[in-house]
C-alpha cells in the first residue's frame, strides 16, 4: 500500500479522505418517515385544506395517496436516482397505510429501504360547498330588456356568458366566485351569484356581447367582523332591439345580426354589405326573421321574378338584389313592412 494512501479511521479501507463510501452511507441517515399524515379533504367536491386554505384538487385517489405519502417522506440531499414504489391497503374507511420502498444510490453504493406511512382521511365541507349547499348569496343580475322581453336566445345566451365567467374565475383561483343557481322569469332570466366580484364581471360582460347597459343598487343586510355587507342587484338592460330584427333606418332596411358594445351589426337588406351603427341611431321595427314568410318563384326574367304570395295568390314582382340568388321554381323569404304596404326580401 502506496504510504501517501488514506485509509478509513473506521474500516481501515482505503480511502480518498475521510470515512470511506460504505462507512459513510452506515453513518448516514438518508431516509426518514413521518409515521402519520393528515388530509382533510371536502367530501363533495375534492378540494384539500391546508392550514385554513382550501384548494381545488383533480387528482385521481391513486396519485393523491402517493403525493401525500412522500410529503411525508425526507431524503438526504445526496442521495442520487431514486427510484420509489408504494403499496397500500385501507385497514379502517378513513385510514390508509402506504408502504414506501425507496431504491437509490448515496456516495456511489446502491442503497434501499422501507416505511410505513399512515395517511389520515379527515372528510370536511369546503367553503364553497358549505355557500352552496346553503343557497348563500351575494347578489343577483337581473336580465331584462328596453320595452320588450329577451327572447329565449338571447336568455341562453345570457346563461352561457355567466357560466364563462365563472370557469374564468374558478380557474384563476377565486373559488368563492361562483354561480348560486339561475332562473327564468317572466320579463327574463335571474342569475344568482355568491361575490360582488363575479356578479360585476358577468354583468359587464353581458352588457359587452349583448348590448345595451347595467346597473348597481347595493342593500346593506347586516355586518361581519365589523365590516358592512351588501347584497347588490345588477339590473341588465338589453337592447331594445334584437338580433333577427329587421330595422328601416333613414329608409333603407337592414337585418340586425349583432349588437355589442353599443355598435349594432347590420345586414343591408339592399346590397347585401356589412354595416356598423350605434345602438342609439333612430330605427323602426319593420318585424323580425321568426316572422318571416317564403313564397313560390313562379318565373325570373333578368333581374326581375314573379312570386306567389301565400296568402292572397296574388303574382308579386320584384326586383332581385344583388346579393340574393333567385330561381325559378325554388322559394324566397320575405317580409311585409305593413306600415308602407311592402315587401322585404330575405333570401
Amino acid at each position: 500500500m502506496d504510504i501517501k494512501q488514506n485509509i478509513c479511521p473506521k474500516c481501515g479501507r482505503p480511502t480518498e479522505e475521510g470515512l470511506c463510501s460504505s462507512c459513510r452511507v452506515e453513518e448516514t441517515k438518508w431516509m426518514i418517515c413521518q409515521p402519520r399524515v393528515q388530509c382533510t379533504q371536502c367530501p363533495t367536491c375534492g378540494s384539500l385544506k391546508t392550514g385554513s386554505i382550501w384548494t381545488d384538487s383533480h387528482l385521481e385517489r391513486e396519485d393523491l395517496i402517493g403525493e401525500l405519502a412522500m410529503s411525508g417522506v425526507k431524503l438526504h440531499e445526496d442521495v442520487e436516482d431514486i427510484k420509489v414504489t408504494l403499496s397500500h391497503h385501507d385497514p379502517t374507511p378513513n385510514r390508509t397505510s402506504v408502504k414506501v420502498t425507496v431504491k437509490a444510490t448515496l456516495y456511489g453504493i446502491h442503497v434501499e429501504q422501507s416505511c410505513n406511512i399512515l395517511i389520515v382521511w379527515i372528510g370536511e365541507q369546503c367553503d364553497r360547498c358549505s355557500r352552496l349547499s346553503g343557497n348563500y348569496y351575494a347578489g343577483v343580475i337581473q336580465v331584462r330588456a328596453d320595452g320588450r322581453k329577451p327572447d329565449d336566445w338571447e336568455k341562453e345566451r345570457a346563461i352561457e356568458i355567466a357560466y364563462t365567467v365563472e370557469d374564468s374565475c374558478q380557474n384563476s383561483g377565486d373559488r368563492l366566485s361562483f354561480i348560486t343557481k339561475t332562473e327564468e322569469t317572466k320579463d327574463g332570466v335571474d342569475i344568482v351569484i355568491s361575490s360582488h366580484t363575479i356578479g360585476e364581471s358577468i354583468a359587464k360582460e353581458i352588457k359587452n356581447r349583448l348590448g345595451g347597459k347595467y346597473s348597481r343598487h347595493p342593500k346593506l343586510i347586516g355586518e361581519k367582523n365589523g365590516k358592512q355587507v351588501y347584497r347588490i342587484t345588477y339590473p341588465v338592460r338589453l337592447p331594445k332591439f334584437r338580433r333577427g330584427d329587421i330595422l328601416e333606418i333613414n329608409r333603407e332596411y337592414f337585418e340586425l345580426r349583432s349588437n355589442e358594445s353599443g355598435n349594432m351589426k347590420l345586414f343591408d337588406l339592399q346590397n347585401g354589405e356589412i354595416r356598423y351603427v350605434n345602438e342609439n341611431e333612430p330605427a323602426r321595427l319593420v318585424g323580425n326573421i321568426l316572422d318571416s314568410e317564403t313564397a313560390f318563384v313562379a318565373y325570373r326574367e333578368n333581374d326581375t321574378f314573379g312570386m306567389l304570395d301565400p296568402k292572397t295568390y296574388v303574382n308579386i314582382e320584384c326586383i332581385r338584389k344583388p346579393w340574393l340568388e333567385v330561381t325559378e321554381g325554388n322559394e324566397v323569404r320575405f317580409i311585409r313592412d305593413r306600415e308602407k304596404d311592402t315587401i322585404i326580401l330575405l333570401g
